[in-house]
């Protein structure tokens, strides 16, 4: 029953453009999508991407800059959350779930 209308929800948010409540999961950010965001950012700092906050010698690994943006909340990421049934999902900004 709570997945029809988790569904029927998701439509009306497909056909109105707006997603303003967060109806897959958690309120906050699980352990496991942390540690998925922090690890593909710290990749993407050692491969040579541009850092967005001012780095000093409190921060200077990859992973400690990366976990040091996600605290800050200033990373551009969007986590997709799926239900069970494989098909229905949600994108949900990472702003949100901070």
């Amino acid at each position: 029953m709570a997945l029809l209308e988790a569904e029927k929800a998701l439509e009306s948010i497909r056909e109105t453009g707006s997603e303003e409540k967060k109806l897959i999961g958690p309120p906050t950010l699980t352990r496991f999508e942390k540690a998925r965001v922090v690890g593909a950012r710290a990749l993407q700092i050692a491969m040579g991407a541009p850092i967005l906050i001012e780095p000093t010698e409190t921060f200077s690994a990859p992973i400690d800059i990366a976990l040091e943006e996600l605290r800050r909340g200033i990373l551009p990421i969007t986590i997709r959350r799926t239900l069970p049934d494989g098909v229905t999902y949600q994108d949900i900004p990472l702003k949100w779930l901070l």
